[in-house]
């Protein structure tokens, strides 16, 4: 089990044993993920660490499920260039959460959860909710102006999470945070050259959207302070209007379905 934590003073590396800090002597407390609920979430089932990267995959399963009893994609919130254009925004989220297949939704869970459970854990619930929620709209954007035909799946807020910890080294250099970005820069050439062979039907553009979008949040937003800082409050109420828009483009979906006589 790693071990490993960061301290809110000086952002060294330290340990969840520690309770004052051996590099700058200040006193630790303890982690937000541990602060936010004592109990375990339903007995055990769900960690703490990795609550909100649970949530999401099981969004995604669900409407997974939806597309299987619906038999369309496009129906249930797909990005298509000309649908977008003509003001059905809310696609740019609803195709975050959409998957063509067994093999689509089965790889990008594993990766959504061995990268999201990272960025939650350094970031924190509310700069990831909304690292992925910027990327997931980015990297369908630059998708929309690339390509004409339909997109779909998790992988642009994967590589916005990828791109959040490609900029950790931004805010705190270390030997850790420097392999990190080297193996997170490796995983995204891997992920651009497979968009380029033929025959895969990957959209690079919504991954380079996507990155770019995850890496300038991670930037701006930096890492968490200490507990009731304004930066804290300031990050979770836009990841509260994250989750609102979410709920309003899933809403319009709904409506757009009902209006064209469509059932899930």
């Amino acid at each position: 089990m790693d071990k490993r934590r960061m301290c809110p003073h000086c952002r060294a590396f330290i340990t969840t044993d520690d309770r004052v800090c051996p590099y700058c002597n200040e006193k630790v407390g303890a982690r937000a993920i541990d602060r936010r609920s004592p109990s375990p979430i339903l007995g055990g089932l769900i960690p703490h660490a990795q609550f909100t990267t649970i949530v999401i995959l099981v969004i995604n399963v669900g409407m997974f499920v939806a597309t299987m009893l619906n038999g369309s994609l496009l129906e249930l919130g797909g990005s298509f260039r000309a649908a977008v254009r003509l003001g059905q925004w809310w696609r740019l989220v609803t195709a975050g959460f959409l998957h063509g297949g067994l093999l689509h939704i089965g790889m990008n869970s594993w990766v959504l959860f061995d990268v999201g459970s990272q960025v939650e854990e350094i970031y924190g619930a509310s700069r990831m909710l909304v690292i992925y929620f910027v990327a997931t709209v980015f990297g369908f954007y630059a998708s929309s102006f690339w390509q004409a035909g339909l997109s779909v799946g998790a992988s642009a807020g994967i590589m916005g999470l990828i791109g959040a910890m490609i900029a950790l080294s931004a805010h705190h250099q270390s030997a850790v945070t420097l392999a990190l970005r080297g193996q997170y820069i490796r995983w995204v050439i891997y992920m651009l050259i497979l968009g380029i062979l033929p025959g895969l039907r990957i959209d690079n553009a919504a991954h380079i959207g996507g990155l770019a979008g995850g890496f300038g949040v991670a930037y701006l937003c930096g890492l968490p302070r200490f507990e009731g800082a304004w930066q804290e409050r300031f990050w979770r109420i836009v990841s509260y209007v994250c989750i609102a828009l979410t709920a309003l483009c899933f809403f319009e979906m709904y409506q757009w379905i009902t209006a064209n006589g469509q059932q899930f």
